[in-house]
């Protein structure tokens, strides 16, 4: 069974983001096993304090355990989430070598405006060229006015529910081709 970490870049108790990598969660085949990676209280990497602060191996240790990663990020000032850029900082300067080394990874972004995150997703690709994960190409999911997709129970709206299920099932697809 493959096993996918899910990483949201923001924050917010009532994350936009979150609710997306909920649904996704929810939409991914049985033959995969995914779960949240808790970022929310992993300091600022600063090298001084590596081997002394245990939010630093706690989270190493979480980013170990698995096969791939999604990324789901809101835009901040045309990039995504300083807290996914700081977990990523961690899990690439683990003593014992860069845990993200290639593995596959897919980056949905979500936001409330026009254009659903679009700087943020790209943003987001370039530093996993440099910490060498592998990004899922097709589809991209960039999430334009997100608000306008759960109805009032909070559910998401069928049509984007679809379209997440099949990123979803490409994702699986990226692992199953790098996995040979």
């Amino acid at each position: 069974m493959k096993k996918v970490g899910l990483i949201v870049g923001s924050l917010r108790k009532d994350s936009w983001n979150r609710k997306v990598a909920e649904v996704v969660k929810e939409l991914l085949p049985e033959t995969v096993e995914a779960e949240f990676i808790d970022i929310s209280k992993v300091p600022l990497y600063n090298t001084d304090l590596d081997g002394t602060e245990p939010a630093y191996t706690e989270v190493r240790k979480e980013i170990a355990k698995y096969d791939g990663y999604m990324f789901f990020v809101p835009e901040y000032n045309r990039s995504y989430a300083p807290a996914a850029k700081n977990v990523i900082d961690v899990g690439s300067t683990n003593p014992e070598g860069n845990l993200w080394a290639g593995k596959p990874a897919a980056v949905f972004s979500a936001s409330m405006g026009g254009f659903g995150g679009m700087a943020a997703n790209h943003a987001l690709r370039q530093v996993f060229t440099f910490v060498d994960l592998i990004p899922m190409q097709q589809p991209e999911v960039y999430l334009s006015k997100i608000q306008e997709f759960f109805d009032e129970e909070g559910n998401m709206v069928e049509g984007t529910k679809s379209f997440l299920k099949g990123a979803a099932e490409a994702f699986v697809a990226h692992m199953d081709r790098l996995d040979k």
